[in-house]
């Protein structure tokens, strides 16, 4: 079996049993019971590990007295719950946990955050660490093999994206992006607001990944997909708490003309974009790989920044002359501009309207000759 070191793996270790709950958040199939479960086995501690898909355990933690909560933890020193969001009062139940008994660890997942932090945020609050674990990261492959294997590998990555099970597989990536996108990918989503209409969120999410790198109109969507535009925005916020897809909006300060009040839509996976659509052809043969090299690229950069703590605000630029750029960082009152170009012998300029408005700023060009240093271990 393949074991590919996670970069939270050290950074929960060092707090494990510092007399807080640690919570794993993320997508369904990114990882976290596998992380849990390399993390357990470092622990030479007496350990019980329950599930939320699981009703008996649903049950069992819903609502427990603290005489009950007493002998499920028994001689036990590490409680691990996964799928946490699935049982209703569990941030009740850990904070009794934490307060009550002593030097017990628990370590809880789970893949919605709207479910899971709703539950936890006010019991919890001031007693949990809580880290999130996209897929698999360029920069986690690169440790675990070498930057030249990784490299090497960068189309099949824009096409198939990061996800363990598709990185592992031997030759059937496509059915394994399949399965994650038809079985895993509705369940919470259906879950959360009990939403009978799969094929809506079917058709909303096909329409956002062809719309992949442009401005999203929310009322283009909604006739797009016949729905209403309340009922897009809804949708597609909870698309957000599964951890399916992440907006960006547009910087808007200083300039008469910048776009305002617009965003575009982009997906934590390529694959999973790309499963959506059905479309895993060669890059060479597709029209849309400059929104495939977008995306690869800022979603890489985000997992960069999450795993080594820069706190940053993102947004995209654009005016109503056309003038844009396709993505901003801005890291301790610095905006930092990057243009993403598949294309290495694309020559670009800095727009002059923002290099004017925003003085105190740095202009980079992202091209497949030094992408690795945007998205990878310094």
């Amino acid at each position: 079996m393949i074991v590919i070191k996670r970069a939270l793996n050290n950074k929960i270790n060092s707090k494990l049993f510092t007399g807080k709950a640690i919570i794993i958040l993320g997508p369904r199939q990114s990882g976290k019971t596998t992380l849990i479960k390399n993390l357990s086995k470092s622990i030479n501690k007496k350990q019980l590990i329950l599930n939320g898909d699981d009703p008996a355990v649903r049950q069992l933690l819903g609502n427990p007295t603290f005489s009950e909560i007493k002998q499920i933890v028994g001689n036990n020193r590490v409680i691990i719950i996964d799928e946490a969001q699935r049982i209703e009062n569990i941030g009740i139940t850990i904070k009794m946990i934490i307060d009550e008994i002593n030097d017990v660890q628990v370590i809880a997942t789970g893949s919605s955050a709207f479910e899971l932090n709703s539950k936890i945020n006010e019991p919890l609050t001031g007693r949990k660490w809580e880290y999130f674990l996209y897929p698999l990261s360029f920069s986690e492959m690169v440790n675990h093999t070498s930057y030249w294997e990784e490299s090497q590998k960068i189309d099949q990555r824009i096409i198939y994206g990061y996800y363990p099970d598709v990185v592992k597989s031997k030759g059937e990536r496509i059915e394994v992006l399949k399965l994650i996108s038809d079985s895993y990918l509705y369940k919470d989503i259906l879950i959360l607001d009990n939403i009978k209409k799969s094929n809506k969120i079917e058709k909303l999410l096909q329409a956002l990944a062809l719309q992949l790198g442009h401005q999203v109109s929310y009322n283009e969507i909604a006739q797009l997909v016949e729905l209403d535009k309340t009922t897009v925005e809804k949708y597609i916020h909870l698309l957000e708490q599964a951890y399916v897809i992440f907006r960006l909006p547009a910087l808007s300060r200083n300039i008469r003309n910048e776009l305002k009040r617009t965003r575009k839509i982009y997906f934590y996976d390529n694959g999973l974009r790309n499963a959506i659509i059905n479309n895993f052809n060669p890059l060479q043969l597709r029209q849309d790989v400059g929104s495939l090299w977008e995306n690869f690229l800022i979603s890489e950069r985000i997992k960069f920044n999450h795993y080594n703590g820069n706190y940053c605000n993102y947004f995209f630029w654009r005016t109503h002359a056309q003038q844009e750029i396709d993505f901003i960082e801005e890291r301790s009152g610095k905006l930092f501009a990057y243009e993403f170009k598949w294309n290495t012998r694309k020559k670009i300029k800095f727009p002059k309207a923002f290099e004017q408005a925003y003085q105190n700023s740095e202009f980079n060009v992202i091209n497949k000759d030094n992408y690795s240093e945007f998205i990878s271990q310094p």
